[in-house]
């Protein structure tokens, strides 16, 4: 359940004031599903977005994981203003991004930007000194076996998850936002998470494919991995919509994975 700034205990709102400066109001982000706070602050220094959970939360761990890997993906990422931990609530304070969720749908503008974003985030080496799931092993129970996880390995920081709300368009780009979830890959695999995300905004298998070939990664990525990671999709989204079958996006994500995993399996591969 979402929370409101006001049902945070005051020490704790003061914590944050105490690096903000005077907070003159506070509106509740909506979108997001893994915060139990999100909230925009209007500050004498400007906005501010929080995001947080309690600290006896089971995923507590992922606020450490995001405020970790933030220097690596910012300014693609929102940048990382402080940290606040006081036993009760863990909270990341983030610079406020005047923007709006991307458009996935067949003809946006945004596309591009977002081919842009990936095709940065490929770039981007997981740092070694830091702990990562390998993808593999985030899929492993949606592998046939150990030699299908080894055609997803690879070195580069992913993000995973292109739900529309972690896709930001800013002043003419993309910034890629909620960083709970890193992982290390290859560097194909953003893209072909986005490929699902697309059929399900509108896109046929074959245009979704189009538009994840304009990155860089898409090239390097064997045809036999394409259609594991596919079919792993198609695994997970399913699972997924099974477990909550009154969540119609859900579904409708679901439904798109086993447009994708066809398509793979109808041999309509572009290289």
């Amino acid at each position: 359940m979402r929370l409101h700034w006001n049902d945070l205990p005051t020490a704790t709102r003061d914590a944050v004031a105490a690096r903000t400066g005077p907070i003159h109001a506070a509106t509740t982000v909506d979108k997001g599903l893994n915060s139990e706070i999100a909230a925009t602050l209007e500050t004498g220094a400007g906005r501010v977005f929080v995001k947080g959970l309690r600290c006896d939360h089971p995923r507590v761990w992922t606020q450490q994981r995001e405020a970790t890997i933030n220097p690596h993906v910012a300014p693609l990422a929102s940048r990382l203003l402080w940290q606040i931990d006081d036993g009760e609530w863990n909270l990341l304070g983030f610079e406020y991004l005047d923007g709006r969720p991307a458009d996935y749908s067949p003809g946006s503008a945004d596309l591009a930007l977002i081919a842009d974003a990936i095709t940065a985030l490929a770039a981007v080496r997981a740092p070694v000194d830091f702990e990562l799931k390998q993808i593999e092993q985030r899929f492993a129970d949606y592998l046939d076996n150990s030699d299908d996880g080894r055609l997803l390995r690879g070195n580069t920081l992913l993000h995973t998850d292109w739900t529309p709300d972690n896709v930001l368009i800013v002043d003419g780009a993309a910034r890629v936002v909620d960083w709970a979830w890193p992982t290390r890959g290859a560097a194909w695999i953003d893209a072909a998470c986005w490929t699902v995300w697309l059929i399900a905004s509108g896109h046929t298998a074959h245009d979704a494919e189009q538009w994840a070939a304009k990155t860089p990664g898409w090239a390097d990525a064997p045809a036999r991995a394409l259609d594991v990671f596919a079919t792993a999709q198609q695994r997970l989204w399913n699972g997924i919509a099974v477990d909550a079958p009154d969540v119609p996006w859900k579904r409708n994500l679901a439904d798109a994975a086993a447009q994708w995993a066809a398509h793979r399996r109808g041999g309509r591969r572009e290289r």
